[in-house]
C-alpha cells in the first residue's frame, strides 16, 4: 500500500478529493502569478507595424506614411525606429481609415449597423477534447482584432475559457457572478451587466464560469414542476433573455458550451443565431458526434413544441486538431464533407504544437510573437486559425447582407 492509499484510509474520500483540488488550485494560481506578475494580471502585447498592416488590410508603407504625416494614432517607437501599436491604437486606426476612406468604411470599421441583428454563435459538442474552448478563444480574439465588439460567455462549469482570459474560477469569480446569476429562478437574480467582466484583450468582455453553473442544472427540474403554465419563465428562454439586456453593446456573442446536453446548453441553442459543431477527425469522435446530433434533434423538437424557435442563420461543422498529412484523418474529413457537404467549413483548425505550447501558459498565438514558438510553426498555425475566423466573418457578413 502506498502513501496515498494509507492517506485515503485515514480520511473520507470527499475530504481527500477536496484536499487534492485545493492543492492543485493553489499551484495553478502560483503558476499564473509567475507567468503574469503582479497579481496574476494578464496584458496584451503590442503589434508590429507589419502585423498591423496585415490585420487592418493596408500596406506597411502606407502605415509608415500616415505616421510621418501625423495622421491616425501615433505608434510607439522602439529600437531602430520600429513602430508598434496597441490594440486600442489599432481600433483608433480603424476609425481613422473608416472616416478618411468612406467607401471602405465597413471594411475598416465592421461593427454592426442599425437593422443588423446581434450574432450569437454557440460552439458545441458533447464530446470532450473536440477543441470547443480553443475554438471559442481564437474566434473571440480574431473577431476583436478585426474591430468587432465581442461578448464571450463561459457556460462550462470547468471554466477553461475563463482561465484563458485571466479569470481563475476558484479565486477570481465570486458567488452569483456567472451566467447563473442572471438566469436563476429566485430573488437573487442579477442584471446581465452585473456579471460581465472586462478582459485584457480590448474589444472582448466575458461572462466567466465556475462550478456555480451546475446550480442551473439542479434547480431547473424543480422549477419546472413548481411553475407549470408560465411560458415566459421557461428555462430555455432565460439565456436569450439575459443576452437581450446587453444586445446593443456587442456585435457578436461567442458561447462556449459545456460537453453535455443539459439545460444550459439547450438555453444556449435556443438563444443562438448560428452554431459551430467542433469535431476531431477520429472515428470515435465522429460516432460520438452522430449521437450528439440525434440527441440535439430530439431536444430541439421538445423546445419547439414548447414554443421555442430555433431559426439559425448558419450551422457549420468545424474540423479541429486536424493533421492534413494523416491519411486516416483525411479519409474521415472526406466522409464528413460527403455527408454534410457545404455545412462542413472549408477551413479546418490544424493540429499544432504552437497552439498547444501557447496554451500551457493560458495564452493564444495572438498573444505571442512569431519568435516565441518558432516562426514557421507559428505562421502555419496562424494561417489555419485566420482562415477559420475569416470564414465565420464571411458568414456573419452574409447574414448582415454585406458585400464581400
Amino acid at each position: 500500500m502506498n502513501v496515498i492509499d494509507r492517506h485515503i484510509r485515514g480520511a473520507s474520500t470527499s475530504a481527500h478529493i477536496t484536499q487534492r483540488a485545493e492543492a492543485l488550485s493553489a499551484r495553478l494560481r502560483a503558476v499564473g502569478e509567475r507567468a503574469f506578475p503582479p497579481m496574476a494580471q494578464k496584458s496584451l502585447r503590442s503589434f508590429t507595424s507589419g502585423e498591423v498592416a496585415e490585420i487592418v488590410g493596408v500596406s506597411d508603407g502606407y502605415l509608415r506614411q500616415l505616421s510621418l504625416d501625423g495622421l491616425g494614432p501615433t505608434p510607439d517607437l522602439g529600437t531602430a525606429g520600429r513602430r508598434s501599436y496597441s490594440l486600442e491604437q489599432i481600433n483608433e486606426l480603424r476609425r481613422y481609415l473608416a472616416t478618411s476612406r468612406p467607401k471602405d468604411a465597413v471594411r475598416f470599421w465592421p461593427r454592426r449597423r442599425p437593422g443588423e441583428k446581434l450574432q450569437i454563435i454557440t460552439v458545441a459538442n458533447f464530446k470532450g477534447g473536440s477543441a470547443k474552448t480553443t475554438t471559442s478563444v481564437y474566434l473571440a480574439q480574431g473577431l476583436a482584432l478585426q474591430g468587432y465588439r465581442v461578448l464571450a460567455i463561459d457556460l462550462d462549469p470547468q471554466a477553461s475559457l475563463s482561465a484563458m482570459f485571466g479569470y481563475q474560477p476558484e479565486f477570481d469569480v465570486a458567488e452569483n457572478a456567472t451566467l447563473y446569476g442572471a438566469i436563476r429562478y429566485d430573488d437573487e437574480r442579477v442584471s446581465m451587466r452585473d456579471i460581465i467582466k472586462p478582459t485584457y484583450f480590448t474589444g472582448i468582455s466575458i461572462v466567466p464560469g465556475n462550478l456555480e453553473l451546475m446550480e442551473f442544472e439542479h434547480q431547473t427540474p424543480r422549477h419546472m414542476l413548481q411553475n407549470r403554465g408560465k411560458p415566459e419563465d421557461l428555462f430555455f428562454r432565460r439565456v436569450a433573455g439575459a443576452i437581450a439586456q446587453v444586445e446593443d453593446e456587442y456585435d457578436v456573442v461567442v458561447v462556449d458550451c459545456p460537453p453535455q446536453l443539459g439545460f444550459l446548453t439547450m438555453g444556449a441553442l435556443n438563444a443562438a443565431t448560428g452554431m459551430i459543431v467542433t469535431v476531431h477527425p477520429q472515428m470515435v469522435d465522429v460516432a460520438s458526434m452522430s449521437q450528439f446530433l440525434l440527441m440535439t434533434s430530439d431536444l430541439v423538437s421538445v423546445i419547439e413544441e414548447a414554443g421555442g424557435k430555433l431559426d439559425y442563420d448558419f450551422l457549420r461543422f468545424l474540423i479541429t486538431r486536424h493533421d492534413p498529412r494523416d491519411v486516416p484523418e483525411q479519409e474521415i474529413v472526406g466522409l464528413l464533407r460527403d455527408v454534410f457537404a457545404s455545412d462542413v467549413m472549408a477551413a479546418s483548425a490544424w493540429k499544432s504544437t504552437a497552439i498547444a505550447n501557447a496554451g500551457l501558459t493560458k495564452q493564444s498565438l495572438y498573444e505571442l510573437s512569431r519568435g516565441a514558438v518558432g516562426r514557421s510553426t507559428y505562421d502555419r498555425a496562424m494561417e489555419s486559425i485566420n482562415a477559420v475566423n475569416q470564414e465565420v466573418i464571411d458568414l456573419i457578413n452574409g447574414v448582415w447582407e454585406r458585400a464581400k
